[in-house]
């Protein structure tokens, strides 16, 4: 716990030098959803509102309300998520993480 406590704190403090959309949010659950999505999708979703995705089929998670409800990810974030681009890896969180990860992408949802 104190170490997720560090690194919160360590993203808060980064977001001070940073671009506006880099700052992380002011929300505690929302920023550790934005931590999750940093480590697990960065390599290849945008997960900001600005930036770009590295990988050609990987839809910007900024974008994913076009299709359907960003709560509606809930069951396949905890159950298994295999759907998004051919090489897209199995993730399976935690429920916590669930709720953190929905929190964070309902934050930067453009639709």
């Amino acid at each position: 716990m104190r170490a997720r406590l560090l690194l919160l704190t360590s993203l808060a403090l980064a977001a001070c030098t940073s671009a506006p959309d880099a700052a992380a949010p002011t929300d505690p659950v929302a920023a550790e959803g934005r931590f999750l999505a940093e480590v697990h999708c960065s390599a290849c979703h945008a997960i900001t509102r600005n930036d770009g995705s590295k990988h050609p089929e990987a839809p910007p998670l900024r974008e994913i309300s076009k299709n359907y409800p960003v709560a509606a990810l809930e069951e396949s974030l905890a159950e298994g998520i295999v759907v998004g681009h051919p090489d897209m890896p199995e993730y399976r969180f935690r429920p916590e993480d669930v709720a953190a990860l929905i929190r964070y992408l309902e934050t930067i949802q453009t639709q």
